[in-house]
């Protein structure tokens, strides 16, 4: 069980996990074992509320694709467990973000000494431009 909240977890038997070899440095150790996991998560077949399905479904990341299917592959450490456990916490961190509702912008209105601020410098600004200029004869 992966608990995301106090009320929401995933079954393991949702969440595919394949191991499979790493890239990169590692000596012989990369040629033959199998460390890297590649996770494969499909958000609309889970038993996730609706409400993270929709907010999954709006995140434009690059780990989630077109078919609503979560992918990502933990390589950073060398033992199999290590990167078992980084993958699933990079998921459980995925779900939580789109849980999170953003704050709604409130409209403010610039006060009068901001506007009158802001207007004196572009007066300034144009006053040095002018200058800049060539002199008529």
């Amino acid at each position: 069980m992966l608990n995301i909240t106090t009320h929401v977890a995933i079954p393991d038997t949702e969440i595919e996990l394949h191991a499979i070899r790493a890239q990169g440095a590692g000596g012989q150790n990369v040629n033959k074992v199998s460390t890297a996991i590649h996770l494969r998560f499909d958000i609309n077949a889970s038993s996730l509320p609706e409400i993270y399905k929709e907010r999954l479904g709006q995140l434009k990341d690059r780990r989630i694709s077109s078919d609503g299917v979560i992918i990502i592959k933990a390589q950073r450490y060398r033992s199999q467990e290590k990167n078992r456990e980084d993958a699933l916490a990079r998921l459980q961190a995925l779900i939580k973000s789109s849980a999170i509702t953003p704050k709604k912008r409130t409209a403010t209105k610039p006060t009068k000494a901001s506007v009158k601020r802001r207007i004196e410098s572009k007066t300034q600004r144009g006053q040095l431009k002018t200058l800049r200029s060539k002199i008529d004869d």
